[in-house]
């Protein structure tokens, strides 16, 4: 397959260009392809003439989109709907990427596809608004979202969460963890393996995809400590007391309930630390 993809040099980009290697992949850099660009996209799909236009960019400063609104909007909805439009008029498929953040956090089960969405941040809202522009046209478009998402490429670049942790515990410090808000943390290197096959499957439309399971960060990070094989212990802290401008949902755990019914299993949140810590 040939695929163009958008945003290939973030975490989840670095992980389709690694393992879809019986794909063709365009991967421009963001300084030669970037999204708003819809006249540079149209020559960039014209050019490449690929079979899937493959979306990982984003505005995903979550506190700063809370400041810049007009920008995550402009982003994560208008240029996502153009480059989807651009898609359907040339009878391309299309798959963009969404966000846990369209949930309130309200919940205690993790969110099914057919729960419904009520953002409590600007990203969150802007993420949604791509999403219902995308769906709109019905066209051939995937819709994923997705939950936490780290990988190897940010552990050789800024760092994950993970890294932050192990390297306070082997520093000495005492990692401090909110305890009180629970996600379904999802290694890139794994979400790139059940897009790929995804992509094999008949149906279109919106899907969760992330590693299997609800978690607080608070034991996630304890999870990884002990993966690593490093004897510290985590200090657990409130939500309330890790503050920022952007309100965040509690629990933002996602239910992979569609892919399920397609016969694609995730591996657990716990699975997908072992398997970066044997990556990275």
């Amino acid at each position: 397959m040939k695929v163009l993809l958008i945003g290939g040099s973030g975490q989840l980009g670095f992980e389709i260009r690694t393992r879809w290697t019986s794909d063709e992949i365009i991967g421009p850099a963001h300084s030669e392809l970037d999204l708003e660009d819809s006249s540079g996209l149209a020559r960039a799909i014209d050019e490449a003439r690929p079979e899937i236009l493959v979306n990982c960019a984003a505005f995903h400063h979550v506190d700063l989109c809370e400041s810049e609104p007009e920008r995550a909007y402009a982003v994560n909805a208008l240029a996502v709907d153009r480059a989807a439009k651009l898609c359907a008029d040339r009878d391309i498929a299309f798959m963009t990427i969404s966000t846990d953040y369209v949930f309130d956090g309200r919940s205690v089960t993790p969110y099914a596809e057919d729960d419904c969405p009520r953002p409590i941040s600007a990203y969150g809202a802007s993420k949604l608004a791509g999403e219902q522009l995308v769906l709109r046209r019905e066209m051939k478009a995937f819709v994923v979202r997705t939950c936490g998402v780290y990988g190897i490429y940010a552990s050789k670049s800024k760092g994950t969460f993970i890294d932050r942790i192990i390297a306070q515990a082997r520093s000495g410090e005492r990692p401090r963890v909110v305890n009180d808000v629970i996600a379904s943390p999802t290694y890139a290197g794994h979400l790139a393996v059940a897009l790929r096959a995804l992509l094999e499957k008949d149906g279109y439309g919106l899907y969760h995809a992330c590693n299997v399971g609800a978690v607080s960060w608070y034991d996630f990070a304890a999870t990884a400590l002990e993966l690593a094989g490093i004897a510290c212990s985590v200090e657990p802290i409130s939500a309330a007391q890790w503050t920022g401008p952007a309100r965040r949902p509690a629990f933002s755990a996602l239910a992979n309930a569609k892919l399920d019914a397609l016969g694609i299993a995730m591996p657990s949140w716990r699975e997908g630390i072992a398997a970066y810590l044997r990556d990275r």
